[in-house]
């Protein structure tokens, strides 16, 4: 297989008042995905089943986020969901929970070796 990445997407999300680092993720995921708009399989002739999609998710808890649900935002591609240290855990002035920062990179790449 000669996977070759074509397309890196970036985004954040937030949670705010509840400290929920999968809906901060969620949130982050469906950000990155609304920056572009690129029909990538078409380009390529692919279907988009054939997308191979890395998803790198950054969290102050990585441990606290639910990478099934993650997935879940994704209708098509073969997924790979890794959640690790990273984003930004803000403390608050009223002793409650911080507000959670969930940063993502989507790469998008093609098994181009078995389209010839």
């Amino acid at each position: 297989m000669a996977k070759k990445r074509l397309l890196t997407e970036f985004g954040q999300g937030t949670s705010l008042r509840r400290q929920d680092y999968t809906e901060a993720a969620v949130r982050a995921v469906k950000d990155a995905l609304w920056h572009n708009s690129i029909n990538l399989a078409e380009l390529f002739g692919r279907e988009r089943t054939d997308m191979i999609i890395d998803v790198e998710i950054g969290a102050g808890q990585p441990d606290q986020v639910d990478i099934e649900k993650v997935k879940a935002v994704f209708p098509y591609g073969q997924l790979s969901v890794t959640a690790r240290e990273g984003g930004l855990d803000v403390p608050r002035s009223d002793a409650k929970p911080p507000n959670v920062i969930v940063v993502v990179a989507i790469s998008v790449s093609f098994d181009l070796e078995d389209a010839a």
